[in-house]
């Protein structure tokens, strides 16, 4: 009988605490599972030994290669060759995960690989292995930490209560607002963020979070004392979004809402946009001449 091993998968793109792989892989182990570790938003916190790692517990790791890694669109695919398992009868059996993966690769999904994304890969990894991305990296939480910690002083809800890596999910609701509204006048100001399903949610087309990262802001040249100003610059943002939809009958759509914005509030998006703008003007975007 063919064997097909179940699959559980650990790593997902809003968490703000580091993943217990070990604990997973007890589990996969009792139950005959494959480990595969999506360590996409992290790897480069992962390359950089300042959270803990997959490599060590998992069977399969995957990432992308243009997040806290800081390298060219692309992905990479890690395995383990020769792994071993059980079948539903207790027999022991071997499959091979380097011919699945490497056929569902190609032909099976790949087209022609891209010689300068392969280029940009090798740059990144080498970059990463250096001392100075390991400093970038243990700043970059070192913000993310501080810029958590002064959001939540503001009455500003947190999903997990802080962060160990380089992210933060909001509840926005504990603001009187949600993730659709705030992205939209962040939007508007220059903010960059993401909104963002919370726990309770029930449909991911009314987010009711917003997700903020600080790797753009620490390779940038930002420190904690700079987070300060950003958790000012976004609060300001959620108090605009407030008092937007407070001002609109409480069964107006978010259309109603993005036009209220646009009409009733484009003065304070105006000047929001402007500080933004003047605080972020002091920092500039490696590689981007201002001569």
């Amino acid at each position: 009988m063919k064997f097909r091993p179940k699959l559980i998968i650990a790593g997902m793109s809003c968490y703000a605490r580091n993943i217990d792989y070990q604990r997973m892989r007890e589990i996969a182990d009792k139950c005959g599972a494959l480990l595969h570790a999506d360590m996409a938003h992290i790897s480069g916190l992962v390359a950089a030994g300042v959270v803990p790692g997959p490599f060590e517990h998992c069977d399969i790791v995957t990432t992308t290669t243009h997040k806290t890694l800081r390298g060219a669109r692309s992905g990479l695919i890690f395995y383990r060759i020769g792994k071993k398992g059980v079948d539903k009868q207790g027999n022991e059996v071997q499959y091979d995960l380097k011919k699945k993966i490497d056929e569902a690769l190609f032909p099976g999904l790949q087209g022609g690989p891209h010689n300068n994304a392969i280029a940009g890969v090798a740059v990144a990894l080498k970059l990463a292995a250096e001392q100075p991305f390991i400093d970038y990296s243990k700043q970059v939480i070192k913000n993310a930490q501080h810029l958590a910690k002064v959001l939540t002083d503001k009455g500003l809800t947190l999903v997990t209560g802080g962060t160990d890596n380089h992210l933060m999910l909001l509840d926005m609701r504990s603001a009187g607002v949600d993730g659709n509204r705030v992205n939209a006048v962040c939007d508007r100001v220059h903010i960059a963020c993401n909104k963002n399903t919370v726990p309770g949610d029930k449909s991911a087309m009314r987010p009711s979070g917003i997700r903020l990262g600080t790797p753009a802001l620490t390779s940038r040249g930002m420190v904690e004392c700079d987070m300060e100003k950003v958790a000012d610059l976004f609060y300001e943002a959620v108090q605009i979004s407030a008092a937007c939809k407070q001002s609109l009958d409480a069964k107006a759509s978010f259309k109603d809402y993005k036009e209220a914005l646009d009409n009733n509030f484009k003065g304070d998006i105006e000047a929001l946009g402007k500080k933004v703008s003047d605080f972020a003007s002091a920092f500039p975007i490696p590689g981007k001449s201002y001569d």
